[in-house]
């Protein structure tokens, strides 16, 4: 992602991710980002700057 910049020079991470998962079918886009940042916790305060999520639904595939 955009690393380099400003906001990234406090050491934290730029990541993207891709998550296939039955537990997303028949949830919309949002309840999917927000099923990851739930799992992710604090580490989005601590260790992570930028996060690109790729969240899809195993009845999509």
């Amino acid at each position: 992602l955009h690393e380099g910049h400003e906001g990234a020079r406090d050491g934290r991470g730029h990541f993207a991710v891709m998550i296939v998962s039955a537990a997303f079918n028949g949830q919309p886009m949002l309840a999917r980002h927000r099923a990851v940042y739930d799992a992710l916790g604090g580490l989005m305060q601590t260790d992570i700057h930028a996060l690109a999520i790729e969240a899809v639904a195993s009845d999509e595939l």
